[in-house]
């Protein structure tokens, strides 16, 4: 864990989700208004050159250059003198995993491609050529080769094919087609075979996004350069990490990360935590961008009683229609089954090809037959409970009790020691050579891409009572969290990692942070939502699942609009792969969900459908005000994510990705800019060297309020489960009091009050105006 006290920290960051649409020029523009909120630095998506047309950057072609449909290196340059003179410095989104797999486009790819394995940039990737028969499989084709082979043309040394350019390897251009294509260092081939025949190590299960090698010395320095220089000229004060876990080492890239910088950046790391996984405190990182502190912040807000009537009110609505009885447990182990065995078998393969080679090298581990050593990897994958094991540490992931379920796989007790084997190869207890490491370094590459697509993108979608909680880094089976345990998270944070990142929303959660808080009111009231699905259940659809799924997000989101929830639900189904999916799409099922959206979530207005349902507007103000100034004012340094400071309603991407643009204040925006005001103006009172006190209230409503102080001189009081306060009579004479003195209103500049334990604060007092309150105390 690196101390931060000698650089520059940010008090609080804002993303802009750079693109064609939304360059470094239009950023420019934006800088007065963002500096105006009270941020101190910028943080931009990927800058790097990417695939032509990109909306998000993540596609990198060519890590020499900054993007020229941003405005170039001159451009970015341009924007951070603009910020500079707004007193504002940049952060940037580096993606070290993977590039785009374009031969058109990706310069280093397409050297590999023309040259194959001698090629210098050969490094790069992580291809097994033996695997291939000495051959790249590309599949990129839209159809079977025999399919598409009359499309193909050959022009000088390109092979084209609808828009598409391979390289030829020299001496091939004149061969009759066939003998062309076999006489390359590539393999041309249907997009689906990827599933099972991929053999270089791609992004998660995208075959558009190759893995790229930056534990390689020159690898790392040919990739780093220009970011690099951007840092030592100052253009850069901050980096972004992107899924360190897909790296082989993500301690050792992080150690040369932080000497090629010098210590001179902040450097946050997109590591999803589960559970109560720490980071690791070795990583020389401020800490993680936040996802962690979304989950509590959220849970915080979340009623948990409610939230487990509210489950058993979704096991009976769904009942056989969802994922087979609607536990969550069962629904992540049964996602993670089937994206291991089909989305993943490639990667599964791979494994068992080096643990084949390293079993038949080693006499102490011959004779596994090589499908009990896949079957072995596959039953110890879906048992890592976190995203994968580091440098130490693994068999605290990789337990005993893990290996005894793997084995139970095994009909044969004496077939079922291939699992002692693959655990020693992933543990790196086997040897240390260069296959021992590869194997190391793939399962647990392997294991994040793994949990990656079984709980974010598969189980996330199968098992829905409490949409807000299906969150990166969530756990939909406990989704509450108590105050007591906030607090002791706060603390671990001021203690160990102060300059964190927080966040509520960013370009990947699946919801907004206001469209969470709406959903989130619901765990307040499960009983009201049964009766408000009971109103509109006279619009027929596909199954209850959906059902359940798309009218709980229309309820979220706040206002009928088929063209924003359409695409939503329909990725929803998609993800889930319970009826269609991305692959095998169900066409007449797919074209019931867009007709019952477009009859019922699209059209019927559910906040104000009825009484009862129009009676949360101010609880659900309550949470998103609550939320914001938690996350505004906790340990950590805050990031907005673009548009978010003032109301703002997304979905999953691509509807959360929609370009900058400054909007009517609003009281949310009100609240965020005395917040980050505060964290400019006084920066000690927040950075690392400031403290976190819990406050506690007295009297009957106390639970309901969340307080705390940052270093003796800043106040923050919420008010929790206001749907839940307001039945119990408000209240009432719960108090809470002040450290002493004289506190200021930091959001009206007018009520103050008097601290101290004789004199402690009516929190209907406190209360009166907002669910809100940040006070200040006068020096």
């Amino acid at each position: 864990m690196t101390s931060s006290s000698e650089r520059a920290l940010p008090t609080a960051t804002y993303r802009l989700q750079l693109g064609p649409d939304f360059p470094f020029a239009a950023a420019g523009r934006a800088v007065p208004h963002l500096a105006g909120l009270g941020v101190s630095h910028l943080h931009l998506s990927p800058v790097l050159e990417a695939v032509p047309g990109s909306a998000h950057g993540y596609d990198v072609t060519d890590h020499r250059s900054v993007r020229a449909e941003l405005g170039g290196e001159a451009g970015l340059r341009a924007l951070a003198a603009t910020a500079r003179a707004h007193g504002l410095g940049l952060v940037l989104d580096l993606v070290p995993n993977h590039m785009a797999a374009s031969a058109r486009h990706n310069h280093a790819l397409r050297e590999v491609l023309r040259e194959g394995p001698d090629s210098p940039y050969a490094r790069w990737f992580d291809i097994d050529w033996a695997a291939g028969g000495g051959r790249l499989l590309l599949p990129v084709l839209p159809g079977r080769l025999p399919e598409v082979r009359d499309r193909m043309r050959v022009t000088g040394d390109v092979l084209t094919l609808d828009g598409q350019e391979f390289p030829l390897r020299e001496g091939t251009r004149d061969l009759p087609l066939d003998e062309l294509l076999d006489a390359q260092w590539y393999r041309l081939s249907w997009w689906r075979l990827a599933r099972t025949e991929l053999n270089y190590r791609r992004f998660f299960t995208i075959s558009d996004l190759i893995g790229v090698r930056v534990e390689d010395p020159e690898v790392f320095a040919a990739t780093h350069a220009k970011v690099l220089e951007l840092v030592a000229d100052g253009i850069v004060e901050g980096l972004r990490i992107d899924h360190p876990d897909g790296l082989a080492d993500p301690e050792g890239y992080l150690e040369r990360l932080e000497a090629a910088t010098g210590g001179r950046c902040w450097i946050v790391v997109e590591k999803i935590l589960t559970g109560a996984e720490p980071l690791p405190g070795s990583w020389p990182v401020a800490g993680t961008t936040g996802y962690d502190a979304l989950r509590y912040v959220d849970g915080l807000f979340t009623d948990a009683v409610g939230a487990a009537e509210l489950a058993d009110v979704y096991r009976e609505f769904v009942g056989r229609a969802g994922d087979r009885g609607g536990y969550w447990e069962a629904t992540a182990r049964r996602a993670a089954y089937k994206v291991v065995t089909h989305e993943l078998a490639s990667e599964t393969a791979a494994l068992t090809r080096i643990a084949g080679r390293i079993c038949a090298a080693d006499p102490r581990l011959r004779d596994h037959a090589p499908w009990a050593l896949q079957t072995a990897i596959r039953e110890l994958l879906v048992r890592v409970p976190v995203y994968r094991t580091y440098r130490t540490g693994g068999e605290a992931v990789l337990t005993p009790e893990a290996a005894r379920g793997a084995k139970a796989a095994f009909a044969v007790p004496e077939e079922a020691t291939a699992v002692d084997v693959i655990r020693d190869l992933a543990l790196g207890a086997c040897g240390d050579g260069p296959e021992h490491r590869a194997f190391w370094a793939r399962f647990a590459q392997t294991s994040s891409a793994l949990r990656a697509k079984s709980v974010e993108d598969t189980a996330f979608y199968r098992y829905t009572p409490l949409l807000s909680a299906n969150e990166v880094g969530g756990d939909p089976g406990h989704p509450a969290v108590a105050p007591d345990d906030f607090h002791a998270y706060c603390a671990r944070l001021a203690r160990d990692w102060p300059a964190t990142g927080t966040v509520l929303s960013t370009h990947d959660t699946k919801r907004s942070a206001d469209v969470r808080a709406g959903i989130a009111v619901l765990a307040q009231c499960p009983q009201r939502w049964a009766e408000l699905l009971e109103e509109v259940s006279e619009v027929p659809a596909p199954d209850p699942h959906l059902a359940w799924t798309a009218w709980q997000t229309a309820f979220g989101f706040g206002a009928p609009d088929p063209d924003r929830l359409g695409p939503a639900v329909l990725k929803s189904v998609r993800e889930a792969g319970l009826h269609t999916s991305w692959t095998e799409p169900d066409a007449a099922y797919e074209r019931a969900v867009a007709d019952f959206v477009a009859a019922g979530p699209g059209r019927i207005p559910l906040r104000g459908a009825s009484e009862s349902a129009f009676a949360l507007e101010p609880h659900i103000r309550a949470q998103i005000l609550g939320a914001t100034l938690v996350q505004l004012t906790m340990p950590g340094v805050p990031e907005l994510y673009q548009n978010t400071e003032r109301d703002y309603r997304a979905l999953v991407d691509p509807d959360n990705r929609a370009p900058f643009a400054i909007g009517p204040d609003d009281d949310k925006t009100a609240l965020v800019r005395a917040a980050l005001r505060l964290r400019r103006d006084h920066p000690g009172l927040f950075g690392p060297s400031s403290t976190y006190t819990p406050l506690a209230a007295t009297g009957p409503a106390a639970p309901h309020c969340l307080a705390f102080t940052r270093t003796d001189r800043v106040l923050t009081a919420v008010t929790r489960l206001s749907l839940r306060l307001a039945e119990a009579g408000g209240w009432q004479d719960t108090a809470m009091a002040l450290p002493a003195g004289r506190w200021l209103d930091a959001l009206d500049g007018v009520r103050e009050f008097t601290g101290g334990p004789d004199t402690p604060v009516k929190l209907a007092e406190l209360f009166e105006e907002r669910p809100v309150a940040l006070l200040v105390r006068d020096a």
